[in-house]
């Protein structure tokens, strides 16, 4: 019976074996399902030997994706390539489109070809596309940085401001995954009047005295979620501008840095506020801030609410909870004495613990004329020099505290 099975499968595999010598898929079958472009092939001519720049190679290949009809992948393999001026991958584009990073993107040594544009890399009114890999972004800021630290430098030739990473302009459905982001002019990544955005697994590192290195700025966009970053500035990990809502970030690296940051709101009068946000399960490790909510005090139509902090740990840092709403960054162009018009309310803060480099760990300045709202404060312990630390409360509503809390809340309580 063994016997007669052997047989049956042996010729079992020789029939299905002919069957497949005499298979032809038809042409769509056989034709790729997407369209794949490799920017080091001849078509395109990008080179990975860090000296040619790739920056017309790019534009090529992305001029030939977005055209597709087809899904796109364009590929960068390993390599190390110059791109040696502003990048602007505009839509919209007919299919959706994957880059796969694998290699080393950096910039110029001369700054002042990127810093006039104030965007390295920009895609702007695209839709479905997907930055993936484990490449490398490396804007080469270190002599731009030295020029405006250093205060003999004339206005001409010293950049007011610099470039921008990496920047999406209203954009829609992205997924930006597992890349790494190094010594930006300015801010890394802006995500700016966007809908349904994904970032993940980004490492974004600049010096800690490099200024305006915002990690991720996001402003004018609805249902961002940011996980799993490692995030080390000299300026905010995290800042979330204007009009910004239904935002969620979880397992956050931050430090050094100025924290994660709500703010700043009021530089204008017209402005849309930040609502539905939620910080959870990260760390902060020797940041300038822990949780910040920032605004200028000035008249203005912008509002923060329904903010959501929860199983926080923090490391020596300075301002571990703070809500500012004097902000006047080195006390220019502040304006006065008039109060902050940002209404804050129902923010929750749930299981912050750690240490604090200041006695005051918790600070609430608030405004006189729109005194904060809704605090809420649950299971908070930290300390100062392995003592209790304090807390601090100035234009406050009701609010309250919910089992330990350490500093001891300084809220008015409701009753």
């Amino acid at each position: 019976m063994a016997h007669l099975i052997i047989i049956i499968n042996i010729i079992l595999i020789k029939i299905i074996a002919i069957l497949l010598s005499n298979f032809r898929p038809s042409k769509e079958a056989a034709a790729a399902s997407y369209n794949y472009i490799n920017v080091v092939s001849s078509n395109y001519g990008a080179r990975g030997d860090g000296r040619t720049d790739s920056s017309q190679a790019f534009l090529k290949a992305w001029g030939a994706a977005c055209s597709s009809a087809e899904p796109s992948l364009i590929y960068i393999p390993d390599g190390h390539f110059l791109i040696n001026s502003s990048l602007t991958f505009k839509g919209p584009c007919k299919n959706r489109i994957n880059i796969r990073i694998l290699g080393t993107l950096f910039a110029p040594t001369d700054f002042r070809a990127l810093a006039a544009t104030h965007s390295w890399i920009l895609f702007i009114q695209v839709n479905r596309i997907t930055l993936t890999g484990g490449g490398t972004l490396d804007a080469k800021a270190a002599a731009f940085w030295a020029c405006r630290r250093n205060t003999t430098s004339s206005s001409s030739s010293c950049p007011a401001s610099g470039a921008r990473s990496l920047t999406f302009n209203w954009a829609n459905d992205i997924v930006i995954d597992g890349l790494k982001s190094m010594n930006s002019q300015f801010m890394h990544l802006v995500i700016n009047s966007c809908n349904n955005v994904m970032v993940r697994n980004l490492r974004i590192l600049a010096p800690d005295e490099s200024p305006n290195t915002d990690g991720i700025h996001v402003q004018h966009s609805t249902g961002v979620t940011i996980s799993t970053c490692t995030i080390r500035t000299g300026d905010d990990c995290i800042s979330v501008g204007p009009n910004t809502k239904n935002l969620w970030m979880e397992r956050i690296q931050c430090g050094p840095g100025h924290g994660v940051s709500i703010g700043s709101l009021a530089r204008d009068y017209s402005e849309g506020g930040v609502q539905n946000v939620t910080l959870t399960n990260s760390v902060f490790t020797a940041s300038e801030n822990g949780l910040r909510i920032k605004t200028w005090a000035r008249p203005t139509t912008a509002f923060v609410k329904n903010i959501h902090y929860r199983n926080i740990v923090m490391k020596n840092v300075h301002n571990p909870i703070i809500i500012d709403q004097d902000y006047c960054p080195n006390n220019q162009a502040c304006p006065g004495q008039s109060s902050s018009g940002v209404k804050i309310s129902d923010i929750t803060y749930q299981n912050i613990k750690g240490t604090s480099a200041t006695p005051v760990a918790v600070l609430f300045k608030c405004s006189k004329s729109n005194p904060c709202r809704g605090i809420k404060l649950q299971d908070i312990s930290l300390s100062y020099m392995n003592r209790p630390a304090q807390s601090s409360c100035l234009n406050t509503n009701h609010g309250s505290s919910l089992r330990v809390v350490s500093p001891k809340s300084c809220l008015p309580v409701s009753e």
